[in-house]
C-alpha cells in the first residue's frame, strides 16, 4: 500500500476519523466535505457493521469521482434498512436490484453511460455475502469474465441476516445459524465448506481485488480509492460484523473486526490481474479464542477443544499463506 498505516497510539484516540492527524493524513470521514452518501434516518441495528462499511466505501468512491457515482444494490439488509418505501437514506443515484443480479444491473448501467458518452460517471454494484457468494455468484462471475467497468463491493457479515440468520457460503465453520444449530456430534456450520470469493475473483485475473475491514479505515479507503483508479471489473470484500446474527454486543463491532484481522481469520490483501500485490501485516497474532468468545454464535465452539483447534488452524494457515506476521516479510 502507498499510504502510511496510522496507529491509534499516534493519535491518542480511537476516533474513527483520526482528527488529531495532519489534514492530509485524515480519512474521508474526518473531513468536512465528506459526501454523507448514507445519511441519517436508516433503520440499521445498533452497531451494524454493514452500515459502517457502506458509508466508508461509498463516501470514498464519491470523493474520488467528484460525486459521479451510480450504485446498484442487491436485495438484503443494506437495501432493506436504507430504503423503507417510500423513503431512502442514500444521497446518490441508487437502484434496487433483485437478490442475485446486482452485477448484471451494474453492467447495464455502465453500458448505458458509455453509449451516452458519460464515461466520467462510475458504477458500483453492492450486496451482502448471500447475494454475492451464493445467489448472485453466476452474474458476478460473468461480470468478471467480461471485465465490465464496475466495482463490486461485498459487505460480508457471514450469513443471511435479513431473512433470519441462515447459513451462507461465507458462514465460517462451527458458527451457529438458524440452519446450522449447535446440536449433534459436530455442532454448528460444517468446516471446510463455502467459497473464498476474493481468491475466485483473482482467478478471473480482473484488474483489482482486495479485502478490507471496518476497523482499518485508512486501509479501506485507500483500497476503494485505488479501485476507482482502474477501469474494468474490480472486487472488494469488506468484513462487517453483525451484532444481531453473531450474538455480539453492538459496542463490540469494530473490536471484533480488529480481532478477526489480528487473529488471522480475516487476511487483508490486494491483487491485480491475478497476482497478490500486497498484504497488511499484523505485529502479533491474537489467539482466535479472543475473537470467538464475544460472539454467542461460537459459544459451543470455545467449549469444544476440537472445534476451537480447527478454527485456530484456519487462522494459522492464513498467517502462513499470506505471510501476515511482520517478521515473516
Amino acid at each position: 500500500m502507498s499510504h502510511q498505516q496510522v496507529k491509534f497510539y499516534q493519535t491518542g484516540t480511537l476516533t474513527v476519523g483520526n482528527r488529531l492527524l495532519d489534514a492530509e493524513q485524515r480519512t474521508v470521514q474526518a473531513t468536512i466535505d465528506r459526501s454523507n452518501s448514507l445519511d441519517s434516518g436508516h433503520r440499521a441495528c445498533q452497531g451494524c457493521g454493514e452500515a459502517l462499511g457502506a458509508r466508508y466505501a461509498i463516501d470514498t468512491a464519491m470523493r474520488e469521482t467528484n460525486n459521479k457515482v451510480i450504485a446498484a444494490n442487491a436485495t438484503g439488509c443494506l437495501e432493506v434498512f436504507t430504503t423503507p418505501y417510500p423513503e431512502t437514506s442514500w444521497t446518490l443515484p441508487w437502484i434496487h436490484s433483485l437478490f442475485g443480479n446486482a452485477p448484471a444491473i451494474g453492467t447495464g448501467i455502465a453500458a448505458a453511460m458509455k453509449v451516452k458518452g458519460r464515461e466520467d460517471i462510475r458504477v458500483i454494484a453492492q450486496g451482502g455475502d448471500g447475494g454475492t457468494t451464493d445467489i448472485g455468484f453466476g452474474c458476478l462471475s460473468g461480470m468478471f469474465e467480461r471485465n465490465d467497468d464496475v466495482l463490486y463491493i461485498c459487505y460480508d457479515n457471514q450469513g443471511y441476516m435479513n431473512t433470519g440468520v441462515q447459513r451462507s457460503s461465507a458462514t465460517p465453520g462451527g458458527a451457529r445459524t438458524a440452519t446450522t444449530m449447535p446440536v449433534g456430534p459436530e455442532p454448528g456450520a460444517e468446516f471446510d465448506k463455502g467459497k473464498n470469493v476474493p481468491l475466485i475473483a483473482m482467478a478471473h485475473e480482473i484488474p483489482y481485488v482486495a479485502t478490507a475491514s471496518i476497523d482499518r479505515l485508512h486501509d479501506l479507503e485507500a483500497k476503494v480509492k485505488k479501485a476507482m483508479s482502474f477501469r474494468g471489473a474490480r472486487y472488494i470484500q469488506i468484513f462487517v460484523p453483525c451484532p444481531l446474527g453473531w450474538g455480539s454486543a453492538p459496542a463490540q463491532t469494530v473490536n471484533l473486526a480488529r480481532l478477526a484481522v489480528e487473529s488471522g481469520i480475516w487476511p487483508l490483501f490486494e491483487g491485480e490481474y491475478g497476482e497478490i500485490t500486497s498484504v497488511t501485516n499484523i505485529r502479533k497474532q491474537v489467539p482466535v479464542e479472543e475473537y470467538l468468545k464475544p460472539q454467542r454464535r461460537f459459544a459451543h465452539v470455545v467449549k469444544n477443544p476440537e472445534q476451537l483447534s480447527a478454527v485456530q488452524a484456519i487462522a494459522d494457515r492464513n498467517i502462513r499463506k499470506f505471510s501476515l506476521l511482520e517478521e515473516q516479510e
